[in-house]
């Protein structure tokens, strides 16, 4: 798949613009703080319908406008598909091929993108949030069914939380609605674990030989889901369901004392290993790096098993922290077979094939411009 076009409508520091982009290589040139970033994250939003940098929906409209919009005509197997997402106080609106969408999670999933940013860098040492956010973002855009379950979590979390905090410091307590409550959570979290077990199997399938390849044979990288000990892939939901009311049993008082959820999906991460040991203890920064970036091209390989086409890849500011070896094997991977755009404040530092034959874009406060093919 491919954007063919954007359009952008009071778009952060853009009032209008309008793109065509090439289907493989399109690279955004211009110093910081000019607007590179923003037309990235469009697409970003576009796709997900939410923003990679904030959850203030309100900072994507620009400024003193009541509304903005994002429109896209993507290529797609099946044909074009126009998308559509119109910001305003009020919330999102989403049309695909003009029809309006009832709900989000049957918007997202018709455009497809993996995003590699300077802070994904941070997958690997960063907090369990930003790997919760990672899977979540992921399996999302491949299963509107996971993004469902996952907003009926959440709503029956706050539900149960607040159940408990009104309760907080008693020894025990009958609620009638908390039991109603506790039965679908165990039911909705052990939908989710499920769908994150799949998941990082087929993650662990494509990042392991990836990895390999970029540490020249040298490392095995190993990606391991934290959930509830007792829980495994194969076990089947009634059994599952059974050990997580165990759990949540043993943990009540406790929970009591709180005021809030101690266990469950929301309380996930990931693990990594090369060599077999943690490197977000031990390993280097190289081989952090190398990990976050073996995970990123999985996403690819992943998306492309699940979809059936390649998903459009957003490198925004992240060529210039990776070394050359890690910039040209990122490089020589996506080749002439996943279109990507590139945000860098100079491309002269970039020694390769695919920068020479891409379409270059000037960026300068809040202007676009199509600059000269960089190999003429």
């Amino acid at each position: 798949m491919h954007i063919e076009r954007l359009a952008l409508t009071n778009y952060r520091n853009y009032a209008s613009l309008d793109l065509s982009f090439s289907p493989k290589i399109n690279v955004l040139i211009g110093e910081n703080a000019q607007g590179k970033t923003n037309v990235m994250e469009a697409i970003y939003v576009l796709s997900m319908a939410k923003s990679h940098r904030t959850s203030n929906d309100r900072e994507l409209i620009r400024w003193d406008q009541e509304y903005g919009k994002i429109e896209g005509y993507v290529q797609r197997k099946r044909g074009g598909l126009p998308l559509e997402l119109i910001l305003s106080k009020k919330g999102k609106r989403a049309r695909v091929n003009h029809l309006e969408q009832n709900r989000l999670s049957l918007y997202i999933g018709q455009l497809n993108v993996v995003m590699f940013a300077p802070e994904d860098l941070n997958l690997v040492k960063g907090s369990p949030q930003v790997r919760r956010r990672f899977l979540d973002m992921e399996i999302g855009q491949i299963s509107p069914v996971y993004l469902h379950d996952l907003l009926t979590f959440q709503k029956v979390l706050k539900q149960r939380n607040a159940i408990l905090k009104s309760n907080r410091g008693k020894p025990d307590f009958k609620d009638v609605m908390f039991d109603v409550y506790n039965e679908q959570y165990i039911k909705v979290a052990i939908q989710i674990i499920r769908k994150r077990f799949y998941f990082m199997e087929l993650l662990q399938k494509w990042a392991e030989p990836i990895h390999k390849g970029i540490s020249r044979g040298m490392e095995t990288l190993k990606v391991s889901y934290g959930t509830l000990k007792q829980l495994n892939s194969g076990q089947t939901t009634e059994e599952m369901e059974s050990i997580l009311e165990q759990r949540l049993l043993e943990a009540k008082r406790q929970e009591l004392d709180r005021g809030l959820t101690l266990i469950g999906p929301h309380r996930d991460d990931l693990f990594f290993f090369v060599n077999g040991y943690d490197i977000q203890t031990y390993g280097s920064q190289g081989q952090q790096r190398t990990t976050a970036l073996s995970l990123k091209l999985a996403e690819i390989e992943l998306v492309k098993q699940e979809v059936g086409e390649a998903p459009v890849l957003l490198l925004d500011d992240v060529l210039s922290e990776l070394d050359d070896y890690r910039q040209s094997h990122l490089l020589n991977t996506i080749q002439g077979e996943v279109q990507t755009f590139v945000t860098t404040t100079n491309i002269a530092g970039i020694d390769h094939d695919t920068i020479r034959q891409a379409d270059i874009f000037e960026v300068e406060a809040g202007e676009v411009t199509k600059g000269s093919d960089s190999d003429d």
